[in-house]
């Protein structure tokens, strides 16, 4: 790496290419968002300022972060948080990083949220499984007459989420439950929100090591074929939801006939369906019969 004095622009050069040396393929927007937020810099003072001096210790902390990158940990777990859907997320080792993949399920929810905005004046959703709780604050950043409560099995992931909710200026509309599904939660909702583990017990090894060595295993594990949490979610939504109520809940490739007909068996029907920025199918929306 550069010694003490090295340029701003030399820096981030061997840093990019210390990064696609070791096969990362976003080498360079990763090395250009970890020297920014090493060095302090944002992008323009980059380009307007190569020559700027970078002091040694600086580039020893770099150094350190930029072999955590290489030993598969994210820059955005690096950093500590995530833009998503407008609002900025802090993460921690209790949580799930929220994926782009997961906006289809919010734009899947967002049209039939506000419609029962507009009938009702207020509307009421239980985010299960919250993490970080991306799904529900983004929607409660959304809709300044929606309430929310995010349920997660981790204590340190409500901890999360509860600092995401002050973050993000809408703690007085979210609640957090420590429940397992719906063990513990109580009440009627106008939806029943989700992104579940979904990923099949035996796949999770195959996984990037961005996901499988840094990613909490019980956020990602569905069970043998990926599938136990839907069945919970089916088998008991309906208890929590108000007339004219909704269940969406995101999903893994080539999974939406699986899980269509698990909720078909609980006399729910599939009311819409949203394909994420792939073209995969991602989002599922139920309602009761």
């Amino acid at each position: 790496m550069a010694e003490q004095g090295t340029r701003l622009a030399d820096v981030h050069r061997e840093a990019r290419v210390l990064l696609a040396k070791t096969g990362i393929e976003t080498a360079d927007l990763d090395a250009r968002l970890l020297v920014e937020w090493v060095t302090g810099c944002d992008q323009l003072e980059m380009i307007r300022n190569p020559a700027r001096l970078v002091d040694k210790t600086i580039v020893v902390q770099l150094h350190a972060v930029l072999n955590r990158r290489i030993n598969g940990e994210s820059v955005h777990r690096i950093i500590g948080k995530r833009a998503f859907f407008g609002i900025e997320l802090g993460l921690s080792a209790d949580t799930l990083e929220p994926r782009p993949d997961t906006e289809a399920l919010l734009e899947l929810a967002i049209p039939f949220l506000r419609q029962r905005i507009a009938e009702q004046g207020i509307a009421d959703i239980v985010d299960l499984g919250t993490g970080t709780g991306a799904i529900a604050l983004a929607l409660l950043d959304q809709f300044s007459q929606l309430r929310a409560v995010g349920v997660d099995i981790s204590v340190g992931a409500l901890d999360t989420a509860r600092d995401n909710a002050h973050l993000t200026n809408v703690s007085d509309r979210f609640a957090s439950l420590h429940s397992d599904w719906f063990s513990e939660v109580s009440g009627l909702f106008d939806m029943v929100i989700s992104n579940p583990p979904y990923i099949p017990s035996a796949d999770i090894k195959g996984l990037q090591r961005e996901v499988a060595l840094h990613d909490p295993i019980k956020a990602l594990d569905g069970g043998r074929d990926g599938l136990d949490p839907y069945r919970i979610i089916a088998r008991h939504s309906r208890q929590h939801l108000r007339q004219g109520g909704a269940v969406a809940v995101e999903i893994g490739f080539g999974q939406r006939h699986d899980i269509e007909a698990i909720f078909a068996r609980q006399k729910f029907v599939l009311s819409g369906v949203q394909k994420d920025i792939g073209g995969t199918e991602r989002a599922l929306l139920f309602t009761p019969l």
